[in-house]
This record gives structure tokens, sequence and C-alpha cells, in this order.
């Protein structure tokens, strides 16, 4: 059975945080809260725990990750951020937002949409969710925490540890974060593309709808 942590949402204990890292260095899988909603997240070069997100997502190698980061000096290590991507993200983050932008040579081909060579990044807006990244000392790989078959996050614990807690290390219980996911901006266009409408303003971007 999974471990459970009982971490305050503001102020995060850092004997907890230490030890959730040690689980993600470990190989371990972590669901973890964000200002968007509960996440699974792994170790960035740990390809089975990848693999164990995929399954209990119920989806295949075509799945988009995001590498979650701490802050724009990270992103642009594994991602190529021009002068008006950099301005349109510095607006907005940290935020319930997921950026689409080409990926640097840091990043793991399997975190790399196939052909278009592209990554999505995320820097959140929550204490848990950033103090451990400060831990890692790099970015996280994540996952909303949406089950193989449901069709919208799962966001009360107890339920998590009935439905995962046998096939995750540790579930982070910093309380209710909600059900609506980030907002996914696809910035490898001229103009920003709203590829998914979720808990970020969209307003700030002067975006298209460039949902399929």
């Amino acid at each position: 059975m999974a471990q459970l942590f009982a971490i305050h949402p503001k102020d995060p204990q850092p004997r907890l945080v230490r030890q959730a890292g040690a689980i993600l260095r470990a190989g371990g899988v972590v669901v973890y809260p964000t200002d968007s909603c509960y996440a699974f997240g792994c170790h960035l070069g740990d390809k089975a725990a990848m693999q164990r997100i995929r399954e209990l997502r119920g989806v295949d190698e075509r799945h988009h990750f995001a590498l979650v980061c701490r802050d724009l000096a990270e992103v642009a290590t594994y991602a190529r951020v021009n002068d008006v991507q950099f301005r349109l993200m510095k607006s907005a983050v940290p935020g319930s937002y997921v950026f689409i932008l080409l990926a640097t040579r840091e990043v793991p081909r399997r975190l790399q949409h196939p052909r278009r060579k592209t990554v999505g990044v995320r820097i959140p807006d929550h204490a848990v969710a950033l103090a451990l990244l400060a831990e890692l000392g790099e970015p996280m790989v994540s996952s909303t925490l949406i089950l193989a078959g449901d069709s919208e996050p799962l966001d009360d614990i107890e339920v998590m540890r009935e439905r995962v807690g046998r096939q995750v290390d540790l579930i982070i219980d910093s309380g209710p974060c909600g059900t609506v996911p980030t907002t996914v901006i696809d910035l490898t266009g001229e103009v920003p593309a709203i590829t998914r409408a979720g808990r970020g303003d969209t307003t700030i971007f002067g975006a298209a709808d460039g949902r399929r």
C-alpha cells in the first residue's frame, strides 16, 4: 500500500518533502497536488515509472506528459523560448497552464511529440508542488490523475487510496484541488493557440482556439 503524507498546502513540512523527493529519486510514482487538480508525478529519467503512469491512465505512447518546472529559467533548459514566448509565459506563471514549445536536446525522446518535436512545460502555483521541485532540483514528469475509464480527475484522498493505493508509492494529501485540468496553450505558431481550455484564464494571451 502507498505511503500517505499529509503535507500542508501553504507551508509544506520540509521533512516530508525530503522523504517524497527520495521516493521520486528511487523510481517511485507519486500522487501530488497542483493548482488545477491532483496529478501523477515521477522522476524525469525513469522510463519504468512513466510506463506505470501510462497503465494507470490507460493511455499509450502517444499520450503526452508534461514537464513540471520550478521557474522560467528551468523551462529554458528543456524548451526553446524566444522573447515573445518568454513575455507571454511570464505574464501567466506560476499558474494553471501547460505551454507547448519546441523541445531542446535535454528532453528525452519519449517525452517529445514524435513528429513536431515539442514538449509541454508547466510551472504550477502550488506550494507543495514547488517544494517538491526544489527538493529534486529538476523537473518532474507529470500527468493528470485521471484513471482509465474515468472522465475527470480524482480529488478525494480516500478514493485515491482505494483505487490506486496499491499501484503508486506515495499519495500526498494537501486537501481538495478541484477537478478542472490545466489550460494548454500551443506557442509554436505565429499566435498562441488554445488546445485545451481548462482552469487557466486564456484572455491574457489573446489566443486563437486551436482545438481539433
